[in-house]
């Protein structure tokens, strides 16, 4: 099994023969009373990647260590600037296969290699609070580091190091700063020790490819939102491995922009190309839909439940609708590792890339005057009129619901496409994005409400099999008839609003 946990550290320069007796009384920093020694550790670190160094190049990290408190492999993935996920396994011979599963969407089937060793003595201090709480840990770590692969050099350095103890106030380490500074230490150049070891042993990380900073071109446009939609796949796959909040969903949503670009801008990619890639995104969503569908189902029913007198619940709903949920989701997560461990999820990210480094553009691909991308969009938003129209028009019902769903999907289209063309068209296409954001609010009750009903049916049946009240369950099924009636009632005042402000 592996363990997270969340390290927040500042890494500092420091000379060749500087030690800790160099630094500043750390016990004036506010809040520390005491400044503990805890001896040095020898810590030998062999860090593996693939031969072009694409997880140095990700800023990842991955380590097999031996020495020190915390020996095994540790896996670490960046957050945010001066924070990363440290995730830890037991010591084995190869990598883990939970840790390689967390890279597997940068690697693919490239084969993970030791490129660097680390040798270094580290002295730790730990700095505590008057209650002997640990606020901090400094150490001074002396680097000897040895290329493996890619290189044949060594280096060696001084750095000092001070990380924050778990759950601390992130604000502590300004304060160790401001003393470090009065003594002439600075911050590290390098984010870590490895990059600072690629970097004086051989050959430097690997960088990803430099795009243009300003798009002048429809397909320029075009090439950066799906660019951007590829890369959230691949950055978002360890968080959907570690069921991170959000990550399923976040992973979907940038399926279906990529889906709705490759429909809408036909006219810039060819659909000969990308219409085979749709697919097999259409199948991916559904793969990341199975989870998240059934949790929203789930949470909106357990809200309206909360809300109901005490008088109107009947029987043992919320038992009811805890196993129901539970039975639903039985499996599913070991489903979704299954196919991001699995060869058609590699083939698709080995496509886009194959797409984003052969563009399969067309003639309006070339326009620079925001005509292909004007006309995409307003494309799009012509059916999304049709589609709403045709909802309005017909009595409530089945038929109905059909075509508020699809009008549903439609404004979703309507409103990436808008997104990618902001950068070209400005505030009409933001208004429009703002505008669609809205309607997708309004149709999404009304497809909620609709799923709620079908659940409702369905445990109204097993309680009754079962010889239990089904009382509550027709009360919450009046509630969410009476739900969809409202965004039906409000639609057709809402898309006359949007319609005529929409100036795209």
């Amino acid at each position: 099994m592996a363990d997270t946990k969340r390290e927040i550290e500042r890494k500092y320069e420091a000379d060749e023969d500087a030690g800790l007796s160099d630094l500043p009384d750390l016990t004036r920093v506010p809040g520390v009373s005491a400044v503990i020694d805890k001896g040095v550790a020898e810590l030998d670190a062999v860090y593996y990647d693939t031969a072009d160094q694409r997880l140095a190049a990700a800023s990842l990290t991955l380590r097999r260590r031996t020495g020190g408190d915390d020996a095994g492999w540790h896996l670490k993935l960046p957050v945010s600037d001066g924070v990363r996920d440290e995730i830890h396994a037991p010591l084995s011979d190869t990598v883990p296969r939970a840790l390689a599963g967390l890279v597997r969407s940068r690697v693919r089937d490239a084969e993970l290699v030791p490129v660097v060793r680390l040798l270094s003595a580290r002295d730790v201090r730990h700095l505590v609070d008057e209650s002997g709480g640990l606020l901090a840990e400094v150490s001074v770590d002396r680097v000897r580091a040895e290329r493996l692969s890619g290189g044949d050099g060594t280096a060696q350095w001084t750095e000092i190091e001070v990380e924050l103890a778990d759950d601390g106030d992130p604000a502590f380490l300004d304060k160790v700063e401001k003393k470090l500074r009065k003594a002439g230490v600075s911050r590290s150049a390098s984010a870590s020790k490895l990059v600072r070891a690629l970097g004086e042993t051989g050959r430097k990380a690997r960088k990803e490819p430099v795009v243009a900073a300003a798009p002048v071109t429809a397909g320029d446009h075009v090439l950066a939102y799906v660019r951007a939609q590829r890369d959230a796949i691949v950055e978002l796959d360890p968080a959907v491995r570690r069921d991170v909040f959000d990550a399923v969903h976040s992973m979907r949503v940038a399926t279906r922009r990529l889906r709705s670009t490759f429909r809408s801008y036909g006219n810039v990619l060819d659909r000969g190309v990308t219409d085979p890639i749709r697919d097999e995104l259409k199948w991916l969503a559904g793969e990341l839909g199975v989870d998240r569908d059934q949790e929203v189902l789930t949470e909106r029913l357990t809200a309206a439940l909360a809300e109901l007198p005490r008088p109107l619940l009947a029987g043992p709903v919320r038992g009811r609708l805890r196993t129901w949920a539970h039975a639903r989701r039985s499996g599913s997560r070991r489903r979704l590792i299954a196919v991001l461990d699995g060869g058609r999820y590699l083939n698709l990210l080995v496509s886009l890339d194959a797409l984003l480094a052969t563009p399969p553009l067309r003639g309006a691909a070339a326009d620079t005057t925001g005509k292909a991308v004007t006309k995409a969009v307003r494309k799009d938003f012509d059916k999304l009129s049709g589609l709403v129209g045709q909802a309005v028009d017909l009595p409530s019902g089945e038929g109905r619901d059909l075509a508020i769903h699809e009008a549903r999907k439609k404004t979703k289209r309507t409103r990436y496409a808008a997104e990618l063309a902001a950068p070209v068209l400005g505030k009409p296409a933001k208004s429009l994005v703002s505008d669609m954001k809205s309607l997708q609010g309004l149709l999404g009750e009304h497809q909620d409400s609709v799923m709620a009903r079908l659940a409702l049916r369905d445990l109204a049946t097993q309680a009754h099999a079962a010889a239990e009240n089904a009382f509550t369950y027709g009360v919450l099924y009046g509630h969410e008839e009476r739900a969809a009636a409202t965004v039906e009632t409000d639609l057709p005042m809402a898309w006359e609003t949007i319609r005529n402000g929409t100036t795209v």
